[in-house]
């Protein structure tokens, strides 16, 4: 039982976490869909204001997670919940800017795929390229539900950057011209640390800002108003 387990990272003080994980970025978020879906809720986390949850949505035991911004921390938290306290199944829930003409903002977005400009897969030493991808059996849940609520959704590739603010004016447009839909800074941290463990990760995302057409949401939209996405991941328990 991973109960009496703890981290410097997480202590989660004899509160269980679920084989199945809600992660999003902002920790607030976290505590949103504690308080808005999870029926006996526990608190398991808060060290360094990470909050994390355990409850049941629909009777089923699920968890809900901060992790903070940028692969290094997605990558900590990510490893520490498979390898110390044996969660399964993690769903990444974000924000990303759409790259592609065809998409809006709060579109979801189901990363089939992430690219990336990180050298975290240099620990591997792998003799090629590692292709980052999701668990296609949550990928294809996650398509199932959103297609029933009736949701626009596009899946495909993403690119997980470690550059907010790019120097390269250009380098956008040369993802864009290779199909890539969205970008963000997570997901190909957790596809790698779910593959090297055998376990599911899928990333879903709504469009928070459009960089084409510099269109974008606000801070308090973004914590509390992408509901669609939340409940989607939630059928995933």
């Amino acid at each position: 039982m991973n109960e009496m387990k703890e981290t410097p990272h997480i202590k989660p003080n004899g509160v269980e976490i679920a084989e199945t994980i809600l992660l999003p970025g902002d920790p607030l978020r976290a505590k949103f869909i504690m308080e808005t879906y999870l029926e006996d809720a526990q608190q398991f986390n808060s060290v360094r204001n990470m909050f994390g949850y355990t409850g049941t949505y629909k009777g089923k035991k699920i968890s809900v997670m901060g992790t903070g911004m940028g692969m290094p921390s997605m990558s900590l938290y990510s490893w520490e919940l498979i390898h110390i306290f044996g969660v399964k199944n993690l769903i990444r829930i974000g924000t990303c800017g759409a790259i592609q003409d065809h998409m809006n903002l709060y579109d979801l977005v189901l990363a089939m795929g992430a690219s990336t400009d990180s050298r975290y897969v240099h620990q591997y030493n792998l003799p090629g390229e590692f292709a980052n991808i999701a668990s296609f059996e949550l990928l294809d849940k996650a398509k199932k539900a959103a297609d029933q609520k009736g949701l626009p959704v596009h899946v495909g590739n993403i690119l997980t950057s470690d550059i907010f603010y790019n120097a390269d004016s250009t380098a956008l447009e040369k993802w864009q011209k290779m199909g890539i839909l969205s970008v963000e800074m997570e997901t190909a941290g957790l596809y790698l640390n779910a593959a090297y463990a055998g376990v599911n990760a899928l990333t879903i995302l709504t469009v928070s800002d459009h960089i084409l057409r510099r269109e974008q949401t606000t801070p308090e939209e973004r914590q509390t108003a992408f509901t669609n996405m939340m409940e989607v991941a939630l059928e995933l328990a």
